[in-house]
This record gives structure tokens, C-alpha cells and sequence, in this order.
């Protein structure tokens, strides 16, 4: 994989030059040096990457020549980061993580034991800066496809309108909560397949509360557990996200 990437969406779909942002120019040319001739892939974040030469090393709208233009082809399946929200800068690194583990959405949500509460502008700004981390994150890992970063929603409000997933999933402490081989398997046997689109929640600092955990199962979500150890909420996102897709990646 060429050593530069970057992040355009074009106006037109056979794009024969594309010119970047200035943020993306200046990323490009001044943070990772990229020199006219070099070979840059761009990508819009939907599947489509264009494998492109430098031939403006501008800092404020560097320019490419479009080579030839190609389809990624999506993982075979979808899954959801239901996140309840974490202190400190912690959302941020989970994001990243999802990203590089190729999560298709995130929902922050607001639990009962959550300690951080997002109204109005301040929302719109830390969406921003989240969808800022997992731009910077499919760079890295050369991921086609970004996150779509949902708004911030009350928990239990998600729970009830969740809809449309194969399975729904709840990380959870309590006793009694399956492994996620035992839940997968019943599914397979009883729908003859994988399951292709999932929901994962993931609790806050303390877990969701027995309330929230009820009505979770009132709502159809299958407790379980990630082990014998209690995990640091971010630890446990990007566990439960890891092993899920690779469950996911090598089922029948």
C-alpha cells in the first residue's frame, strides 16, 4: 500500500484532477511530506479510492492527477458501536479503534451513569472532532469507508427504536450473560447464516444500571459477558468490537 493517503469527495464521478482541502493539502504536503510524482490514494470515504500523482505540492490545495479510480469492495457484514459516553478523551480513542476495526456506525449515547452530558453546539463540536479522529484513523489503517457518527441519544430512548439489526448485543457483568461463541452459534442455528447486521452497547464507566440492563432485554439485546475481569469501558469497545468481527470474518 502507497505511503500517502488522503480524503476527497469530488463533485464529479470520474474525476480526471482532484485538489484537496486545505486541511488535507496541508496534512499532506507539510505533516507527511509528500513530493510532486509521488502516488497518493484518495478516497471519499464511501468505497471509492483514486490512485492518483502529486503534480502540486500547494500547502493550502495541493493537486492530483487521477490515475485510474477503484471500488472497495465492504465487509460482508455491518456493525453498530452503541457507546455509552466515557470521560476524558477516552471517545475518542475508541473511535479510532472502531474505525480501524471497521465499524460502519457509532451512536454515542447518554446512560444513567454517565458523566459527560453534550448539549446543543457543544454536541455539534465534539461530533466534528470525532468524525476528525476516525478520518485520521482510516488514513492510518487505509480503511475506504468512514463511520457514520450518529448524534448523541439517550440510551434507553436507542434501545426501544433500534431496529433492523440481526442481532442486538449488550456487554454486561451480571451473572448469566452468554459468551458471544454460544450467542452467535444459536443464531446460526436457528437462522441457517451469520448474522449480517449487528448492535453492540457498551456501557460507561460502572456499566449501564440494572434499569438500563432490563430494559435492554425487554428491547431484545442478548447480555454478554467479555470475561472474568472488568474491562475499562474503552478496553471493552474495542475488545468486544475485535472479537465480534473476527467471529463474523471467519463464520460459515
Amino acid at each position: 500500500m502507497p505511503d500517502f493517503r488522503a480524503f476527497c469527495q469530488p463533485t464529479t464521478a470520474e474525476p480526471a484532477e482532484l485538489t484537496l482541502s486545505p486541511e488535507e493539502s496541508h496534512h499532506l504536503v507539510v505533516v507527511n511530506r509528500a513530493r510532486a510524482g509521488d502516488t497518493v490514494v484518495t478516497f471519499d470515504g464511501h468505497g471509492t479510492e483514486w490512485i492518483c500523482k502529486l503534480t502540486s505540492e500547494r500547502k493550502n490545495a495541493a493537486v492530483l492527477q487521477v490515475r485510474f479510480k477503484q471500488k472497495i469492495k465492504p465487509l460482508p457484514y455491518e456493525i453498530t458501536l452503541g457507546q455509552a459516553l466515557p470521560k476524558g478523551q477516552f471517545m475518542d480513542a475508541i473511535v479510532r479503534k472502531a474505525t480501524e476495526i471497521g465499524t460502519a456506525h457509532i451512536v454515542p449515547l447518554e446512560s444513567e451513569r454517565t458523566q459527560v452530558h453534550l448539549d446543543g453546539d457543544r454536541s455539534d463540536k465534539k461530533i466534528e472532532k470525532w468524525q476528525t479522529a476516525a478520518l485520521e484513523a482510516a488514513k492510518q489503517c487505509g480503511n475506504a469507508f468512514l463511520p457514520e457518527i450518529q448524534p448523541v441519544q439517550n440510551a434507553t430512548a436507542f434501545m426501544e427504536s433500534a431496529r433492523g439489526y440481526d442481532l442486538k448485543l449488550i456487554a454486561s457483568l451480571q451473572p448469566g450473560a452468554k459468551s458471544l461463541k454460544t450467542v452467535l452459534a444459536a443464531f446460526q442455528a436457528a437462522q441457517g447464516r451469520a448474522p449480517r447486521k449487528v448492535l453492540w452497547l457498551i456501557g460507561p464507566e460502572g456499566d449501564f444500571t440494572p434499569a438500563e440492563m432490563s430494559s435492554s432485554k425487554t428491547c431484545g439485546f442478548e447480555p454478554v459477558t467479555l470475561g472474568p475481569l472488568v474491562l475499562r469501558c474503552e478496553t471493552a469497545a474495542a475488545y468486544a468490537l475485535s472479537v465480534l468481527s473476527y467471529e463474523l470474518q471467519n463464520a460459515g
